[in-house]
């Protein structure tokens, strides 16, 4: 029993459509690669999904068709104007196809849209994958050894300077030391010269010394004194004035 007839419309369902667009995609591409080989015919295939991704094979490059594709639609004129625009018009050509095939090569490094590549391919695209991730590494293994010689001079410079203030702070204690022993020395001496004495519990002697008297001095005769008693008017104090 033969396969019944494909209705051609839209799929609706997007996990079918997506099947069956992979499906006759590579079937496609595997159909314009055997004309180009059997019939020696310059085949050039461009397929866009609708997520925009772009799929093509070219015998013979793709710029290179293009250009050939160009000539043969465009037939030259006369007109200047003309011709600067077709001029334009194959320079765009040419700017979007180097466009789509950097996009292509981006996906292919980021590891998409690998379906269409063969083993040669592939092989080179793994061998531009390891010299880009060994020139990383090499650049990353720089930056560190560069940040870490910065940090070796910065500890040295703290360590110069942690150097200098404890030379410093050695210093100045010297300088504390020698004035707290002139201190000493000099309240050692004070004391001294000025002994302290400490309160005494026991009632002050002190000699008496002559102290000055105003007025009438009052004179005690002696016992057995023979002097006269009016001898006291012959003193130059005189009587009653006792202050």
């Amino acid at each position: 029993m033969g396969r019944g007839r494909v209705e051609l419309k839209r799929i609706e369902n997007k996990i079918n459509r997506q099947v069956t667009f992979s499906k006759r995609r590579n079937g496609l591409l595997k159909k314009a690669y055997e004309l180009s080989v059997l019939c020696d015919a310059e085949v050039a295939l461009i397929i866009f999904s609708s997520r925009g991704k772009l799929y093509e094979f070219s015998s013979s490059g793709m710029t290179k068709t293009l250009e050939r594709y160009q000539r043969c639609c465009f037939i030259p004129h006369d007109n200047t104007h003309e011709r600067e625009t077709q001029s334009w018009y194959q320079e765009v050509i040419k700017l979007n196809a180097k466009y789509e095939a950097l996009q292509r090569t981006q996906r292919h490094l980021l590891g998409e849209d690998l379906g269409p590549l063969n083993m040669k391919e592939l092989h080179n695209l793994e061998k531009q994958l390891e010299g880009a991730l060994a020139r990383a590494r090499q650049r990353k293994t720089q930056i560190m050894m560069e940040q870490m010689d910065d940090l070796r001079k910065k500890e040295r410079q703290l360590g110069d300077l942690n150097k200098q203030l404890i030379i410093k702070l050695e210093a100045e204690g010297q300088n504390l030391e020698t004035i707290q022993g002139l201190w000493g020395c000099c309240g050692a001496a004070a004391t001294e010269n000025f002994p302290l004495h400490l309160s005494q519990t026991q009632p002050m002697e002190c000699d008496l010394q002559p102290v000055l008297q105003i007025g009438y001095h009052h004179y005690v005769e002696a016992e057995g004194s023979s002097a006269p008693k009016d001898m006291a008017g012959e003193t130059n104090f005189i009587h009653g004035w006792v202050i």
